[in-house]
C-alpha cells in the first residue's frame, strides 16, 4: 500500500516532511511491509492533523513545531520496531527473525541478554555435530562406570569403564536436542512477552 504524501505550498515545507518520512521508513525497515505501512501512515497521520490544526502559522513553522512534537524517529521508533521484531519473531519462530529481534531488544533488559545467550548455546550442538563427523571416535556422549562424565570430546578412550553410549546415533539425538530446544527457549520468549504486554 503506498502512503499518499501530504501536498504543501512551500518547497521548504515539502523537503522537510519527506526527510522526516524517509527516515521513519529507514528506522521501521527490519519490520514486515505491513508494519512499516502502518507506522507510516499513523505518522502521515499525525502530521496532517497537526497542519489542519494550525491555521495562523507560516507551513514551514508549523510542520517543524508537528515535527518536534512527534519527535526524532530514530528515537522514538526504536521500542515500537524492537517489540514489533519480538512479536513477529514469536509468532513465526524463524532463526533470522529471532536473531533480529533480540538484537534489537537487547538493551531492554537482562532477560533478552539471558535469551541471547541460551540461543548461542545452541550453537554449542552445532559444534558438536560438526566434532563428530571430524572426529568420531573422540566425540560423543560418554559414560564410565555407567555414570555420565561429557557430552563432547575425551581422550580416556582407552580407559576401561568408558563407553560411548549414543555411537551411531549422536548425531540425529543432537539435531533433535537443537530443535526441541530451540523450540522451547522461543516458546518461553513468547511466554515473556506475553507476561510483559499485561
Amino acid at each position: 500500500m503506498k502512503i499518499k504524501e501530504l501536498e504543501f505550498k512551500e518547497i521548504a515545507s515539502k523537503r522537510i516532511y519527506e526527510s522526516y518520512m524517509k527516515r521513519i521508513s529507514k528506522v521501521v525497515k527490519p519490520l514486515p511491509v505491513q508494519d512499516q505501512n502502518e507506522v507510516l501512515l499513523e505518522f502521515n497521520s499525525h502530521i496532517y492533523e497537526g497542519l489542519q490544526r494550525q491555521t495562523n502559522k507560516a507551513e514551514v513553522e508549523g510542520l517543524l513545531d508537528i515535527l518536534d512534537k512527534l519527535g526524532v524517529p530514530e528515537e522514538i521508533l526504536k521500542p515500537l520496531v524492537a517489540d514489533k521484531k519480538m512479536e513477529q519473531a514469536t509468532k513465526t519462530f524463524n532463526p533470522l527473525h529471532v536473531i533480529k529481534a533480540l538484537a534489537l531488544n537487547i538493551t531492554n533488559g537482562i532477560s533478552y541478554i539471558i535469551f541471547f545467550i541460551l540461543y548461542l548455546l545452541l550453537l554449542g550442538f552445532v559444534y558438536l555435530i560438526f566434532a563428530k563427523i571430524v572426529n568420531p571416535d573422540t566425540m560423543g556422549l560418554f559414560f564410565e562406570d555407567e555414570a555420565f562424565m561429557v557430552l563432547g570430546k575425551t581422550n580416556k578412550l582407552n580407559d576401561p569403564g568408558v563407553t560411548e553410549v549414543l555411537g551411531n546415533w549422536f548425531i540425529p539425538v543432537m539435531i533433535v536436542s537443537i530443535i526441541v530446544c530451540y523450540f522451547i527457549i522461543t516458546f518461553l520468549l513468547k511466554l515473556k512477552r506475553i507476561i510483559n504486554k499485561k
